[in-house]
């Protein structure tokens, strides 16, 4: 895109410029549309940005209408733009609503694809060879007689092999693990079904459109994969765009390690069974393959159920902390494991030997599922050996229990390099934003956190009225968060703040201890519904919070972040304490140790910037719209106690603070 002779502005920020005035494209087409300086600028920068090749760091106050401000530049560069969001909502917001309605304001025309993880897709061989396998005790289950015969019905009419077509389909129903489209699992261009398969036609579709948009989940795994011939879905783009960037860190470091789970035993074990029952091999190869599954079942569930015991006998947290040493009473049921993998693989390297000597053109999907098995049971016992020994210093390594769910990890401590060389360095221009970005007015912390060298920077303040449109409440007397009596302290508070709001609140916590000794004191004291965490899915919570007058919401940290309630059904945000991450938490104990060992402040580098990220992300529930009021409170005392609470209450909305009740009943009324 020329640049103007006479400005020095390019075409293209004159252009993206252009949109956001009154009157202007944007204004004619999208009803309720206002002119935003805010929106404005960030358009322009992001525009700037693609036009040099740039990385650009935004933090876009809530209300910017960020989503458009890098949607329109990023379109009218009519270079291809891969989008990343947080969440599942905002992925399905922009491609729904806001990119259909810039087809028509824009006047350009564009494609755009929405892309889902792998496991969202049914496997069109993974489900044929569930279907002709005759094995009954795998099947003698009521999960198979409700929910396979809905599942054939959807396959033969499907063109998208989506499971969110099957809306009434259970979020966590083991049936769809067995027949989705798992990277572990896939055979790749050698698969029968390649050309039909919905994951290839979705990387298709993606690879001529204009716009791609994806998740963090997905970005992640699909860097994370990229060294495989067919694992990556993701095509290659000029752009790419982060929205919800706070959250890419903590996504990185679950996508960039190691896991050795119980259920990725019983998958390997469950699809090797599949692939014999459904196959034409030699009785002496399927028995002899059989029994090396057997082998690896077994000493599986001795290995496991030692992890399982441990952990019974040792902690109460879902995650703990591991080294050489806490593994020694396993390292013989893992090198057991570890053999029977060994075995395994060998069987089935000479089973698929003999298939292929063969020459028999009907074993040709047997041999590719053989091998793909092979190489699955090599990668587990390479994954269980590394994690067994727990001597690698750039990884954190820790036993989570998850439900049913026993799983080995090993997490790295520093995702900085990772995510620059693995991401970033993919993409001629990097546009990362949020609503929170900066701490203590500087990018440093995210720069340093995310590998960014060099970055151009802007900070787009808020379009709301915090002076007008919220209050900030600060308990006068509370005790300490450590003290036996801060819960019901906390309860007191809530109660008293939510009777003035006559409900219509979240209540947010740190932890679910600190809930459930409040949720009885709310629940009694209070004649407003009470919808606690954990009593329904996340977004059916939400939907009734929404439809439910003058409910109130008790939930953890999942709800602390991408939830929008617009209006008077939120009116007041309740926070019981600072956000610190749990220092018991094997990955952020990792993380102060390495600070800590390089000299540098752990508390003050690391814990408290994280926390204020939170902290603003919490506190930013409550302002979604123009018209919305609330009140904000913290009961935390270490706001006002404690040095470091300035930097909280620096970082908080610009709206007026009160330590009285008064206050709240005025704002109230």
């Amino acid at each position: 895109m020329a640049a103007n002779s006479n400005t020095g502005v390019s075409d293209l920020n004159v252009l993206v410029d252009s949109m956001f005035i009154e009157g202007g494209p944007i204004a004619r087409e999208l009803p309720g549309f206002e002119p935003r300086d805010g929106q404005r600028h960030m358009a322009v920068a992001v525009s700037a940005a693609v036009e040099r090749g740039a990385t650009l760091l935004a933090e876009a106050g809530t209300g910017t209408g960020k989503t458009l401000a890098y949607l329109i530049p990023t379109i009218l560069s009519r270079q291809r733009v891969l989008v990343s969001t947080g969440t599942k909502n905002l992925q399905e917001q922009i491609y729904f609503k806001d990119l259909p309605a810039l087809r028509e304001a824009l006047g350009v025309p564009f494609t755009a694809t929405l892309m889902k993880g792998r496991s969202n897709y049914l496997c069109l061989h993974r489900f044929q060879t569930f279907e002709s396998s005759e094995s009954s005790d795998l099947f003698e289950r009521p999960e198979r007689a409700v929910f396979l015969p809905v599942i054939q019905e959807w396959a033969k009419t499907t063109t998208t092999g989506d499971r969110a077509e099957l809306r009434d389909l259970p979020e966590e129903l083991p049936l769809w693990r067995e027949i989705s489209a798992e990277a572990e699992a896939c055979l790749g261009t050698e698969c029968p079904r390649y050309d039909d398969c919905y994951v290839t036609l979705m990387r298709q579709r993606a690879g001529a459109s204009d716009v791609v948009i994806v998740n963090h989940h997905l970005l992640c795994a699909d860097a994370s994969v990229r060294q495989s011939d067919f694992g990556e879905v993701i095509p290659s783009c000029a752009t790419l765009v982060v929205d919800e960037a706070h959250q890419l860190e903590d996504i990185a470091t679950q996508y960039f390690g190691v896991a050795f789970s119980n259920y990725r035993v019983d998958d390997l074990v469950r699809d090797g069974e599949h692939v014999l029952a459904a196959s034409s091999l030699e009785p002496r190869l399927v028995e002899e393959i059989s029994r090396a599954l057997s082998r690896v079942s077994e000493h599986a569930q001795v290995f496991f159920s030692g992890l399982s015991l441990a952990r019974a006998l040792n902690s109460a947290e879902s995650r703990a902390r591991y080294g050489p040493d806490a593994m020694a009473d396993h390292i013989d049921e893992g090198l057991s494991l570890i053999g029977a993998l060994d075995g395994l693989e060998a069987t089935l390297a000479l089973s698929g030997s003999g298939i292929r000597d063969a020459g028999l053109e009907a074993a040709a999907s047997d041999h590719e599922s053989i091998a793909t098995l092979q190489r699955r049971a090599g990668e587990l016992r390479n994954d269980l050996r590394f994690l067994l020994r727990a001597d690698d210093a750039d990884f954190v390594y820790f036993l989570e229990n998850r439900g049913r769910a026993f799983i080995l990890r090993a997490s790295p401590i520093d995702v900085s390099r990772i995510v620059r060389d693995a991401l970033f360095d993919r993409f001629r221009t990097v546009v990362l934003t949020s609503a929170t970005l900066a701490v203590d007015g500087s990018f440093a912390y995210v720069k340093g956190r995310l590998g960014i060298r060099e970055a151009e920077e802007l900070r787009v303040p808020s379009e709301f009225d915090y002076t007008r449109q919220a209050l900030l409440y600060l308990p006068r007397k509370m005790p300490s968060p450590k003290s036996p009596s801060f819960a019901e302290a906390v309860a007191r508070e809530a109660i008293a703040l939510l009777t003035r709001s006559q409900g219509r609140a979240f209540v947010l916590f740190t932890s679910y201890k600190v809930l459930r000794t409040v949720q009885p004191f709310v629940e009694m004291a209070l004649p407003y519904p009470v919808l606690v965490q954990g009593s329904a899915p996340r977004s059916a919570l939400i939907d009734q919070f929404r439809s439910t007058p003058n409910a109130v919401l008790l939930a953890t940290s999942s709800f602390w972040q991408g939830v929008d309630v617009v209006g008077d059904a939120l009116s007041c945000v309740v926070i019981d304490k600072l956000p610190f991450a749990s220092p018991g938490d094997p990955i952020t104990a990792a993380r102060i140790d390495a600070i800590t060992a390089r000299g540098g402040d752990a508390f003050g580098e690391y814990q408290v910037p994280l926390a204020i990220l939170a902290l603003q992300q919490g506190l930013g529930r409550l302002i979604r719209h123009r018209g919305d009021r609330g009140v904000l409170a913290v009961l935390d005392p270490r706001l006002r106690t404690m040095g470091y609470g300035r930097r909280f209450l620096a970082s908080l909305p610009a709206a007026p603070v009160t330590y009285d009740l008064a206050a709240v009943d005025r704002f109230f009324k």
